[in-house]
């Protein structure tokens, strides 16, 4: 499902982020990333949806290279993927529900059957009955449940998360923590990076660790 074969990226100023790292994540599994600052995981996981392309290697999702995909294919990858960035990236001048719609719009889905979803995705993150808000008078822990509304209402396969847990208080964490676990209970396979990797240690999840740009631990 998500296959890394030495994969390398550099940046200009002879910077490697990554140093030919090599994996693969099955259907269904629930992979936790982490790794000192710096040591990759967030160009890892932008290498994913192709927002960043391998400097050598290939990256396959779903038997595809990434990196042969090109304009008119990345958005066909990025429908099957649900993404929650660090940075929430939500629109405060748009309601919680326009917020979660955003994908919806983009893939021209049927209005209708969008509005369900949007309720569905908004009830499921406990956020049911608050569409009309705005993003700006939410809690940091309920801005973050909107934008993994945004990322589950086309349903993906796949759900990646960097550092979703950061910044938030112990109790938020662990809500958002119970969240992906339980995403994964029904069948979605997720990659998450933490700084925390105690928050889900209740499902034993498989850990694969980062340290200045090599994979230098798998525990599966």
């Amino acid at each position: 499902m998500i296959l890394f074969d030495q994969v390398v990226k550099r940046y200009p100023g002879d910077y490697t982020a990554l140093a030919g790292v090599s994996f693969e994540i099955r259907h269904g599994e629930l992979v936790v990333l982490s790794g000192h600052s710096g040591a990759g995981k967030s160009t890892l996981l932008k290498m994913i949806p192709a927002i960043e392309q391998p400097t050598r290697g290939v990256v396959r999702i779903n038997g595809q290279d990434v990196s042969r995909l090109g304009d008119t294919g990345i958005p066909y990858l990025r429908r099957s993927l649900g993404l929650v960035l660090q940075e929430s990236r939500l629109l405060y001048d748009r309601s919680v529900f326009d917020n979660v719609m955003l994908p919806l719009v983009i893939s021209v889905h049927p209005p209708r059957d969008a509005a369900r979803r949007v309720a569905a995705a908004l009830e499921r993150v406990g956020l049911g009955g608050r569409g009309g808000e705005l993003p700006a008078g939410l809690s940091g822990g309920e801005q973050q449940r909107v934008a993994i509304a945004r990322a589950i209402v086309n349903r993906p396969s796949i759900l990646i998360a960097d550092e979703p847990t950061a910044h938030l208080d112990p109790a938020y964490a662990a809500e958002i923590a119970n969240l992906f676990m339980s995403f994964n209970d029904a069948g979605v396979t997720v990659l998450v990076s933490t700084h925390d990797e105690r928050l889900f240690a209740a499902h034993r999840p498989r850990r694969l660790v980062l340290g200045k740009g090599r994979l230098i631990g798998d525990s599966r």
